[in-house]
């Protein structure tokens, strides 16, 4: 296994159509050059608030035009890619729908984000993703040459269960793509990130969404870098659009194991519940 792993970390404004986020990944996968991983936020593909617009220019995902770029890119440039996340059809509604492209342009592993971003904020109309969009039905572990990574998008970051569940199985690095909100990104972004790498001991990766984007939704940004100890190693802010290269060291994972290393030690127990009368 190499024990090192390039990245580069791209934080995107999504245009609401593919071309021109098909062309800012080209343009960043030239930046990348000589690094192992191009890694790309939630809705890279295009971010679109209208969903039924977005049901009129979008494919099935085997026909997906943003996916199938990014699969040349990878092979043109020779570099790894996580396209963070792209809607695609799935019947009447849509897939969330992540995948990791290696650099011969190979699909080698895809991910349809498992919770539905529903909320219901005081005093306001309720936002349910789950209008539009279907949940996932699996978790996605794969393995690489820098050990297992772990797959989720965004709102998958309020359930530990989930980057538990891949730390117990050897994840080494856990993908957080995402497109926080300017209120939840500020309470609780990068608090989450943090806590979520010192549950695990594993690295985590989470490329983000930033800024004013045409359908009118703004962004959070600061996409992070997070090492296996919690310590936010890289913070790429909320100016703007923004890429940098980082390099992990992928044995910081067993280096974090050996001082802590909590979700090897589960116990079993039963939930009693002490009713007052």
């Amino acid at each position: 296994m190499k024990n090192e792993l390039n990245v580069s970390l791209l934080q995107m404004q999504s245009r609401a159509t593919h071309t021109p986020n098909i062309e800012k990944v080209r343009e960043a996968a030239f930046y990348a050059k000589g690094q192992d991983i191009l890694v790309l936020p939630e809705y890279s593909g295009l971010l679109n608030k209208n969903a039924n617009q977005v049901k009129n220019i979008l494919f099935a995902d085997s026909a997906d035009p943003f996916i199938d770029e990014c699969k040349n890119i990878a092979k043109d440039n020779n570099l790894w890619i996580h396209i963070g996340s792209t809607p695609v059809k799935a019947g009447d509604k849509l897939y969330n729908k992540s995948a990791l492209i290696n650099s011969v342009g190979r699909v080698v592993a895809e991910y349809n984000k498992l919770h539905m971003f529903d909320i219901y904020p005081e005093g306001k109309k309720p936002i349910l993703e789950s209008n539009h969009y279907q949940s996932g039905d699996k978790a996605t572990l794969v393995e690489t040459p820098w050990g297992y990574w772990g797959m989720t998008v965004c709102y998958d970051l309020r359930f530990p269960y989930l980057f538990r569940a891949y730390a117990q199985k050897g994840a080494k690095v856990l993908f957080v793509p995402s497109a926080f909100t300017l209120i939840a990104g500020d309470a609780h972004w990068e608090v989450l990130l943090r806590a979520r790498a010192i549950e695990t001991g594993c690295w985590i990766v989470a490329a983000a969404q930033v800024g004013l984007h045409e359908d009118g939704r703004e962004t959070y940004g600061h996409s992070i870098i997070v090492d296996p100890w919690g310590k936010v190693v890289l913070n790429l802010g909320n100016e703007g659009e923004m890429q940098k290269n980082f390099k992990i060291d992928i044995d910081l994972v067993e280096t974090a194991h050996q001082k802590i290393s909590s979700f090897k030690n589960d116990q079993a127990f039963d939930l009693e519940v002490v009713n007052l009368k």
